[in-house]
């Protein structure tokens, strides 16, 4: 089933141009919030297949038993160790709301663990991230949390959940999906039990929902959105993969989903295009983009790999697939440049 065509050219027209117009930071500023002790890589591969499919910059925002890892994997990355277990989320609050306030996107759960302290933060940066209009990732450990407080994420229209097979079980089961609902209709259900937001139910197809029902006055205004829109869309991404299913595949996913929305809210923000697109359709969009960028290159790198594919092995992959998906030129990966004469 191929994705519709009016969503490929709406993804198009969020992707910043490469023609010399932008300045740092206009092709989006990405955050990921995960990494404690036992967890170093998951927060590197979401951070870095940020700035792999395009971001400008990719910060991660972890305990200080992280960080010296994260930051040794790559200098590209900015490590911020604020997350410590001998504060409370009350002495962090100012500096993580500041940080916060400088991102276009907050990826929340690679890397986060289940550790009080951890999740305490993770609660903390969601609510801050509301208020501020933040687009929202959430994955892995965050499904979890929100799984155990739903009103933290429920009605929020800019996040998506990015959740795998045992994941979405467990979150259907938090909102009291009937399972006798048909498997491929089941992760509308999940969006709207959530009150719009947008659900990216991992599998051997994608299944990307959203499913909102009309918004009061009160909900537009809390997602920036007209009083009365709706939205019902499924779109399934069943673009080839590989075939080994390898621990790490779904940072990489969280990454890219999450570069797209911070093009979007660069977009949102006039940065660059016509506005054409409205900010309501930015977390479907970014999830379509990010599944199908995620499966192409996963595909690229088993055909190299087969067996012994890792994840190290997809991330470098990730341009080709962008160029083979979206072309080459200004909307793609990048024209060449033409050597001037001195």
């Amino acid at each position: 089933m191929p994705v519709p065509k009016h969503v490929l050219s709406q993804i198009k027209a969020i992707i910043p141009p490469l023609n010399g117009t932008l300045h740092k930071g206009q092709s989006g500023r990405v955050g990921v919030l995960g990494g404690a002790l036992d967890y170093t890589g998951a927060p590197f591969f979401a951070s870095i297949s940020a700035l792999r499919i395009g971001a400008d910059l990719s910060h991660v925002i972890c305990s200080p038993t992280a960080a010296g890892a994260i930051k040794s994997y790559s200098p590209d990355l900015i490590v911020h160790p604020i997350l410590r277990e001998d504060q409370t989320p009350d002495q962090v609050k100012q500096t993580l709301g500041s940080l916060l306030s400088r991102l276009h996107v907050l990826i929340v759960g690679p890397g986060l663990g289940r550790e009080d302290y951890m999740i305490n933060y993770a609660k903390l940066a969601v609510r801050i991230a509301k208020e501020q209009g933040m687009y929202v990732v959430l994955d892995a450990d965050a499904l979890w949390m929100i799984g155990q407080d739903l009103a933290l994420i429920r009605g929020y229209r800019r996040a998506v959940l990015t959740p795998n097979v045992m994941e979405f079980k467990r979150l259907s089961e938090n909102v009291n999906i009937d399972p006798k609902i048909p498997a491929e209709e089941r992760a509308m259900h999940v969006s709207r039990a959530l009150g719009g937001v947008t659900v990216l139910e991992k599998g051997a197809s994608d299944i990307i929902c959203t499913n909102t029902g009309e918004a009061n006055k009160q909900r537009a205004e809390f997602n920036k959105i007209s009083e009365g829109e709706s939205t019902e869309e499924r779109v399934v991404v069943d673009v080839p993969g590989g075939l080994k299913r390898c621990g790490g595949q779904g940072d990489i996913l969280s990454g890219t989903v999450g570069t797209v929305m911070a093009w979007g809210k660069c977009f949102e923000s006039g940065a660059f295009g016509d506005g054409s697109v409205p900010p309501s359709r930015i977390p479907l969009l970014a999830a379509v983009a990010g599944s199908i960028v995620t499966r192409t290159a996963s595909r690229r790198a088993f055909g190299k790999h087969g067996r012994g594919v890792v994840t190290q092995d997809i991330i470098p992959e990730i341009g080709g697939a962008f160029a083979e998906i979206f072309g080459e030129g200004e909307k793609g990966w990048g024209a060449p440049i033409t050597e001037g004469k001195l």
